[in-house]
């Protein structure tokens, strides 16, 4: 059972098309951790804009995937580059949407047998 992550809204998306979902899960575990590292940078080099491109990126996948405190912790993130924040205000933030989607990829990994890019 996964508690990392939630495919409701992907089977409904997709009526029960375990394709198109394999296809939503490999795309997740494969880009969204290299999207996660631009985010980083952005906020390390402060660049409000880069964080933000990424940030937006990613957060329809966190909303689809159901990983929804990831997804509310991503508005912040958008809404601290928007302010141009300092660093230090969204650090704590960036490392809790980072640990919940690693957590979900492993779970996802371990729950699915997807192909390996």
């Amino acid at each position: 059972m996964a508690l990392h992550y939630n495919l409701s809204k992907v089977y409904e998306l997709s009526d029960n098309d375990q394709d198109f979902v394999n296809d939503v899960l490999t795309l997740f575990v494969t880009e969204v951790p290299e999207d996660l590292v631009q985010i980083k940078e952005g906020i390390k080099k402060k660049d409000h804009k880069h964080a933000y491109a990424y940030a937006h990126k990613i957060k329809p996948t966190l909303d689809l995937l159901g990983l929804n405190v990831a997804f509310e912790e991503i508005l912040q993130i958008e809404a601290w580059t928007k302010a141009e924040g300092k660093k230090k205000d969204i650090v704590d933030t960036f490392k809790s949407v980072k640990k919940q989607i690693e957590d979900a990829i492993k779970e996802i990994n371990k729950d699915f047998d997807l192909p390996q890019g």
